[in-house]
């Protein structure tokens, strides 16, 4: 076979800038700079304002809501190639958006925090089917020892954040705040490293 092309979710890191042009280099470092600097404001704002960015959160949400919404009575309203009854279950499903979107900008702050138990609830469940998985299918792992802790571990997250959703989903909310400051600094060095000393022509 030919050579192996890099998984996609590393292609990033696999770009080669000798075979590269100059406008291609400067493209790729620029991408690379403006995504950092946003992964980094992002999470700079996330990890020391948790509630303000769920209070954000909410808001573009809620946003999302209304337009998703008002496009779902629209559709309701407007396609006639579709049948009564789907026409009056797009209408449906828009009121209920509709709704939701205004309760959520009622209420910015219950809402967030609505938001955050749910999301910590279905959370905690998945870690528990996780780590339920894990132990079940340590017997045919490699690193049975590893698999053991790695059930284990999921198990115990999933139980604590299932039983304090909102607590955990602050911590898990600044964790990923952390991610995305260690990998703005990481795309904002490699803007600035990327094509160096490459010669093209």
């Amino acid at each position: 076979m030919s050579s192996q092309q890099p998984p996609v979710v590393f292609a990033a890191f696999s770009l080669n800038s000798a075979n590269m042009s100059k406008s291609a280099i400067n493209t790729v470092r620029t991408t690379l700079g403006i995504s950092g600097a946003i992964a980094l404001i992002i999470g700079i704002f996330i990890t020391f304002w948790p509630k303000n960015a769920a209070d954000v959160l909410t808001v573009l949400l809620a946003i999302y809501f209304l337009i998703a919404g008002l496009a779902y009575i629209g559709l309701g309203i407007f396609s006639k190639g579709i049948s009564g009854g789907a026409r009056a279950l797009d209408i449906i499903l828009g009121v209920v958006f509709v709704i939701a979107a205004v309760i959520a900008f009622a209420n910015i702050q219950a809402a967030a925090s609505l938001l955050a138990a749910v999301l910590g609830i279905v959370v905690g469940i998945v870690w528990i089917i996780e780590g339920v998985v894990a132990l079940v299918q340590s017997g045919d792992a490699p690193s049975r020892g590893w698999a053991i802790f790695f059930g284990i571990l999921s198990l115990v997250a999933g139980i604590v954040l299932l039983f304090s959703p909102i607590w955990g989903f602050v911590i898990l909310f600044v964790i990923t705040g952390i991610s995305l400051i260690i990998l703005g600094i990481v795309q904002i060095v490699r803007a600035f490293t990327f094509g160096k000393g490459v010669t093209t022509a």
